[in-house]
């Protein structure tokens, strides 16, 4: 479950309704309000005891990559190994990024190589700074390292995830976007020796639930169209979930069919409405998927 201003009573409330992880997104300077995901989920860990905590995502090409490994294995060790680190690029606001001295361009490049020492730093070896051979200490409590999420769309994405980490998440694509998508991280991985298997799919889902499917749209379309600064209207009818618990239940299904394990809840709904959607979802949205699962 995630919203875009969390904080700790969401934390606690999700995981009093059963939820299995919550998340936390950041950006440094971004069109609408986005908080830090390290420290806002490092605020939801003393209130929780169960529940993961997934950053969706952390800019990592805007981080020294040794202080984002310093950062994240901190935070596993205070929330008691439950950290789920997920990764992207950015590069929607180029604006944060010549604000942080980092050109956009290098972006992808950066992930890369931050991935590279991210691993390294994790596994309790050394990288050398100057001549001189440096390690991260304390290690995070998991071992050999916190489970690595890649978010993204594109096919860049898809095959960071498939060399360098664990789950592939993508966000405003379809179920057949997702299936194609793990596919080719799953070939990637195989090409540098990994095993396909050993990288799993996720989908970030804005949505938004009602009893009345063209509330719901409306809700989303404006929720979506505040954040991003455009025309939704064709992204949230293919990409979104959105109407009846009914109908979110069964688009849900699509995604996991397709090879979404997880499914990461993103409220497309106002901050005053929120707590009514999480209760729907709750209630309505994650029994019907459970007991469908569970029929099978």
């Amino acid at each position: 479950m995630m919203s875009p201003t969390f904080t700790p009573d969401d934390a606690r409330r999700a995981e009093e309704h059963g939820f299995d992880l919550v998340a936390a997104g950041e950006h440094v300077l971004f069109g609408s309000p986005t908080a830090n995901a390290f420290v806002t989920l490092a605020a939801a860990a003393p209130v929780t005891t169960r529940v993961r905590l997934l950053s969706a995502v952390t800019l990592l090409p805007l981080y020294p990559a040794p202080l984002a490994a310093k950062m994240a294995a901190t935070l596993d060790r205070v929330s008691g190994g439950r950290l789920e680190l997920g990764v992207g690029v950015g590069g929607e606001n180029p604006v944060e990024f010549a604000a942080c001295g980092v050109p956009v361009r290098e972006r992808g490049r950066r992930t890369d190589a931050g991935l590279e020492v991210l691993g390294r730093l994790f596994a309790g070896e050394a990288i050398d700074v100057d001549g001189t051979p440096a390690r991260l200490d304390p290690l995070p409590l998991q071992r050999p390292r916190p489970p690595v999420w890649v978010g993204g769309r594109s096919e860049a994405s898809m095959r960071r995830a498939g060399r360098a980490g664990d789950i592939w998440m993508p966000y405003l694509g379809s179920p057949d976007r997702v299936a194609r998508g793990l596919r080719t991280a799953r070939e990637e991985a195989e090409r540098h020796g990994r095993d396909p298997a050993d990288v799993t799919g996720a989908y970030f889902a804005w949505s938004c639930v009602d009893p009345d499917p063209a509330v719901a749209r409306r809700t989303a379309l404006d929720a979506l169209a505040a954040t991003y600064g455009q025309d939704m209207e064709r992204i949230v009818d293919a990409c979104v979930p959105y109407g009846t618990p009914e109908q979110v239940a069964a688009r849900f299904a699509e995604y996991r069919d397709a090879g979404a394990e997880t499914i990461v809840v993103a409220l497309a709904v106002p901050a005053e409405g929120r707590e009514r959607v999480v209760e729907m979802i709750a209630s309505d949205v994650l029994p019907r998927l459970q007991g469908e699962t569970e029929g099978r």
